[in-house]
């Protein structure tokens, strides 16, 4: 993930987090069952990046509570 698309969540409000996090799980989701019952995807390494951006999202959702 680039600086200005991390710059961009961090000025997203609590309830636009924790949607594009269920999102990236769902994401998440569907590429490990993908990975593991057909072929293997194509580029292994997207699960990664899904899995740090989940961590950022809730790095985030943390921030901003701890923050109210």
């Amino acid at each position: 993930m680039k600086t200005n698309e991390k710059e961009a969540l961090k000025n997203k409000t609590l309830a636009e987090l924790n949607e594009a996090l269920g999102k990236a799980q769902e994401k998440k989701f569907n590429l490990l069952f993908k990975h593991s019952t057909t072929t293997p995807i194509a580029n292994p390494m997207e699960i990664r990046a899904v899995r740090r951006e989940i961590a950022l999202l809730q790095t985030l959702i943390n921030q901003k509570k701890e923050q109210k």
